[in-house]
């Protein structure tokens, strides 16, 4: 579909099919719908049928395996930038072909982006399990989103790596729970005065028991008693490899504040967690340095939809396209990858 691809963080781009349905604000102005539908022919939506694409496509990602092996490097595929693999509506044998395909290319990592994280177990064991070369990905873009499924992504077994997409950002977010493997759970008798308080809905976050937030794999390990009991008991906090945060592009693209930003980059810059800043997207803060290395100053008037004025005296942001924005956060370009990944 796209050899070298413009996306800042995959070498290629893979289609397997076309089409998907809109689930959530992230979903809003989806680049994607509005591709397929102008210049594809396929609509988008529920009841509307996913397009699978065509042989010659299929055949793209073997032919990068091949350069890859031959360059002794790996490549990063991108999956479906204009479906979701985890979709209710695609076929259960196209994603059985689609993991096929994806283990007999080892020599790439294999991406998968999802709105759907609580989809992926039980559609992932349909097709054969996860295969060891890929990395699984929430789309996660307010708070909301990364209490309910951050938490799924981490218990989905079988990836190389887990990690956000956090694009659009659309509203400040803590995942500071899913970042540190120090927060493993104390248990509620041990003085931290937690109680009954664990991760609920019916309980403030802020009053959340930290430790609950955080995803544990228990391992019982024998021989075991009469009773049943195991002779020892291992605990494994999962905590996320990677974070991907930008801004929206796109003719009705929402601004990000340069603070929601920054505070990711805070958060795992102090868990030592991986952290990529792909876009501001067609808003730029007033004060921040453009691909250019330029300080914004312009203020552009106060033309409708060039410039916004943050609440309560939290800055300025103006329009001036995803291109001159560019991508330096403070002053530094966030170029993190998981460790241990091998990068072309």
């Amino acid at each position: 579909m796209a050899e070298n691809s413009a996306i800042e963080w995959t070498h290629h781009t893979f289609n397997p099919w076309i089409g998907c349905t809109k689930v959530g604000p992230g979903c809003d102005n989806c680049y994607a719908a509005d591709l397929s539908n102008a210049r594809l022919g396929v609509e988008w939506g529920p009841g509307k049928p996913r397009r699978h694409t065509a042989a010659s496509t299929w055949k793209q990602p073997r032919a990068w395996n091949r350069k890859a092996e031959a360059a002794g490097v790996r490549y990063r595929v991108f999956c479906a930038s204009l479906a979701d693999v985890f979709d209710n509506e695609v076929p259960a044998e196209w994603r059985a072909e689609l993991f096929q395909l994806i283990r007999e290319t080892p020599r790439l990592d294999w991406l998968l982006v999802t709105k759907r994280i609580g989809n992926v177990a039980k559609m992932a064991d349909a097709a054969g399990g996860l295969p060891s070369n890929v990395w699984l990905g929430a789309t996660i873009v307010n708070q909301l989103e990364a209490d309910r499924d951050i938490p799924k992504l981490l218990q989905t077994n079988g990836p190389r790596f887990r990690f956000l997409s956090m694009e659009p950002l659309l509203s400040d977010v803590s995942i500071e729970p899913w970042l540190n493997p120090d927060l493993t759970c104390q248990g509620c008798d041990d003085g931290e005065g937690y109680g009954n308080r664990c991760a609920s809905d019916r309980v403030p976050r802020g009053e959340q028991c930290p430790w609950n937030r955080a995803v544990q794999i228990v391992t019982d390990h024998g021989p075991y008693s009469d009773d049943g009991e195991p002779t020892s008991v291992t605990c494994d906090v999962r905590t996320l490899d990677w974070v991907i945060a930008g801004g929206e592009s796109g003719p009705n693209a929402r601004p990000m504040h340069p603070d929601w930003a920054r505070s990711l980059r805070d958060q795992c810059a102090a868990a030592g967690v991986p952290f990529l800043f792909k876009q501001w997207g067609e808003w730029f803060p007033f004060g921040e340095r453009d691909a250019d290395g330029h300080i914004n100053s312009r203020t552009m008037g106060e033309q409708s939809g060039k410039w916004l004025e943050w609440p309560d005296a939290r800055g300025f942001s103006a329009r001036i396209g995803k291109k001159q924005a560019g991508r330096f956060l403070d002053g530094v370009q966030h170029d993190g990858y998981p460790k241990d990944a091998s990068n072309a």
